[in-house]
């Protein structure tokens, strides 16, 4: 009696109540395909309604306050830089094949200025990919092994002390100059810096000290740049000026410079440093303008996807505009602004958004629609060229050693005559005095505003905290389908090998197969993790294949498709590939297969998010809808069902589109026209982000073409 009063006791005791979280977690995962159709198409939404919720820029750091103070540069300082440009274009400049000259009268014009003057020479150095400097410091390169007289680079550098600084900051001020090839553009955008520079000479008000660096470009912009940044951050206690020395009569004489008379005015051999860069502008003057009104663009995008701080941007953009008249560009994706489809969403929006404002008139939602179609250009263009991660000009070499820094380039609407030329020089001056100026007010490094943003305009932008929302919406439903395969997986296996056994007759062995199939999902985490191990190996071959000597890009990257074939073999033969797992006659291990294929993928776009947004956002669009609609495309033709024919032809589509190869080609076909497209065009295009250490390389060849393999490997399993 008293055992069965204690058994009634504990019948009527309560169940443990499940937590609500866990509730949430229960109903997702057994919803998975709805919650999956749902994010994914509000992500895509979300992803376009970008532009719309686009906000004006604004000036975070109150002590920038520019246009505050009148320009002070004149027309004395525009004539002075007017004699440079003058001098620089004389014919006589041009007679040594070294451009010796050249860098002489700039050298002589800054010492007349009473700066400190000093050359920096050095080798060309060719970036070469190395698999462990990804991520790490910036690589010195290596330096061609048979180098000559004409080998040389040599960047002229000017330094002027703040009279009321310390010596402990500085603003950088590069000009590209090739005086081989100079054009007179580049003649014209050393005119301006110097205009700037002899009016920084008699200013009280500097309180950093300003660096004018003549960058050599005859080996390219950015190579000048990085060489003179590494010698400034990581010095070398040797000189380039030994080897070769009886060799270079021209670079010797380099130095022997007229006498001058300014008191305080210094030149040396050695290399000269400032302080501590607050921020750079690199200037450039265009030759010809097909607009109709004098432009700058700015280019803002440095390595992986890295963007100087937008303050630094909205000051040029507010003087430029505001103080200047000129009209500022960005970049933008040409081919989207004649895009119908594109102009009829931006009509759609703008009707929303009319009806919105009808039924609440304080709801300011919604652009025009032109407005919609040159945001959505520019957005495509920011996302391209940060997930690209390659720098767009020599301002991505300051960006390595986290300095602000962006390339201005001016456009005039007309010939460079006598008149208009003293225009740009005025205009172009007291723009980046303006700058200057502003930068100079600042107590500490640019942080008060945002370092991760895409652009939509030059005056709107959209901040991290709301991109990251389309993102985070495309990937959510992954961890969700992940455990829903698992849980099917495993429940239909239980089901048809366990259905004999009741559980109170439950021996030891049932035991033990429940738990050894329990365990099954191993299989497939080490068919996953030998595919992305493969995926690294297809990675480091190009290294090796870049040292075989006159070998065309075709014929290179048919031997990298070739030995990529090999080496999938080799793993399959001894580590048991993906291929012998989907000959698997085990009913759902395509599931356990699909499950941690999108477990390892909702990793990798987790990771390269922190790293690059961009290179995760568009692998996102790429790899979330083959990665959720993939399933063998034998069971679709055995239902036989409309449904099972629209995910088999979607299948098959996205597993053309996916495949890395395939999706540059679309791209490039939509840029450029499909005419154009060379198979040797992918590895040109793999090298050029093999020579930038660009992660999207990594994240291509050990995210992407392993999701694309296991994908493709789900598609062929034989159940």
């Amino acid at each position: 009696m008293a055992e069965t009063k204690e058994k009634s006791l504990s019948d009527k005791k309560p169940k443990p109540r499940v937590r609500p979280i866990v509730r949430l977690g229960i109903f997702l995962i057994s919803h998975s395909f709805l919650v999956s159709v749902v994010c994914c198409t509000a992500g895509v939404l979300a992803l376009f309604l970008l532009p719309v919720l686009a906000k004006n820029t604004y000036i975070s750091e109150n002590a920038l306050m520019p246009g505050s103070a009148s320009p002070m540069l004149s027309n004395q300082h525009v004539s002075d830089g007017n004699r440079l440009v003058k001098d620089l274009t004389n014919p006589n400049s041009k007679s040594s094949e070294t451009g010796i000259e050249s860098h002489k009268i700039i050298a002589q014009y800054m010492l007349d200025l009473g700066a400190e003057v000093s050359f920096h020479k050095f080798h060309p150095q060719m970036n070469q990919f190395h698999p462990l400097h990804f991520f790490s410091s910036p690589d010195s390169g290596k330096i061609q092994e048979n180098y000559s007289c004409s080998s040389y680079g040599i960047n002229t550098v000017g330094i002027i002390r703040a009279p009321r600084g310390d010596g402990k900051e500085a603003i950088v001020l590069v000009t590209p100059y090739n005086a081989l090839k100079s054009g007179f553009g580049e003649a014209l955008s050393l005119g301006i810096a110097y205009s700037v520079f002899s009016l920084l000479t008699q200013v009280t008000w500097l309180a950093k000290d300003i660096i004018w660096l003549v960058a050599d470009s005859q080996y390219g912009e950015y190579a000048a740049v990085a060489a003179w940044l590494r010698e400034y951050q990581t010095p070398k206690f040797s000189s380039l000026s030994t080897p070769n020395a009886e060799m270079c009569p021209d670079v010797n004489n380099l130095f022997e410079l007229k006498g001058h008379s300014i008191s305080g005015s210094k030149f040396s051999n050695s290399f000269r440093r400032a302080g501590t860069m607050a921020a750079a502008l690199v200037l450039k003057v265009r030759d010809q303008n097909e607009q109709f009104e004098d432009t700058i663009s700015i280019y803002a995008e440095a390595s992986n996807g890295q963007m100087p701080n937008l303050d630094l941007i909205n000051v040029v953009n507010y003087l430029a505009v505001h103080r200047q008249g000129l009209r500022v560009n960005v970049e933008k994706l040409w081919s989207l602004l004649n895009s119908s489809w594109l102009k009829s969403l931006g009509e759609i929006f703008e009707s929303l958004a009319k009806v919105a404002k009808s039924l609440y008139p304080k709801w300011k939602f919604g652009i025009p629609a032109t407005e919609y179609v040159e945001g959505t250009a520019t957005l495509a263009s920011s996302l391209y060229y940060q997930a690209l991660g390659v720098p767009t000009g020599p301002h991505g070499a300051f960006r390595d050693y986290q300095v602000d820094a962006i390339t201005l380039e001016i456009s005039p609407k007309f010939s460079l005559d006598k008149v208009w030329r003293n225009d740009i020089l005025l205009r172009g001056g007291r723009l980046i005095e303006g700058v200057i100026r502003s930068v100079n007010n600042l107590l500490e490094k640019f942080h008060q505003s945002f370092f991760l943003y895409l652009l939509t305009s030059p005056s709107k932008f959209v901040s991290v905290g709301v991109y990251m929302i389309a993102f985070a919406l495309l990937i959510a439903p992954l961890p969700m389908v992940a455990a829903s395969l698992y849980v099917d997986a495993n429940s239909s296996s239980n089901c048809s090998k366990g259905d004999s056994s009741t559980p109170s007759t439950i021996t030891d062995t049932d035991e033990l197969s429940i738990a050894i199939r329990s365990w099954r999902w191993l299989n497939s985490a080490k068919l996953v993790f030998i595919v992305h191990l493969w995926g690294a190996i297809v990675s480091l071959l190009p290294y090796f294949i870049s040292q075989i000597p006159d070998c065309s890009p075709t014929t290179s990257f048919m031997i990298w498709v070739l030995l990529s074939i090999l080496s999938l073999l080799t793993l399959n033969s001894v580590l048991a590939s993906p291929l012998a797992c989907a000959k698997a006659t085990q009913e759902k291990e395509w599931a356990f297969v699909k499950s941690v294929t999108i477990s390892s993928v909702f990793i990798g776009l987790g990771l390269m998010s922190v790293i690059n947004f961009a290179t995760a956002e568009i692998g996102a669009l790429l790899m979330v809808p083959m990665c959720l609609l993939a399933r063998p495309l034998k069971l679709d033709v055995r239902a036989g069902t409309l449904r099972s024919f629209c995910r088999m032809i979607c299948n098959l589509v996205l597993g053309h589109i996916a495949f890395p190869p395939a999706a540059f080609f679309l791209l490039k076909g939509m840029l450029d026209g499909f005419g154009n497209a060379n198979v040797g065009d992918f590895w040109i295009w793999v090298e050029s982000l093999l020579a930038w250490n660009s992660a999207t390389y990594l994240f291509i060849g050990m995210v992407q073409l392993p999701c694309w393999v296991l994908c493709v490997s789900i598609l062929f399993h034989t159940c």
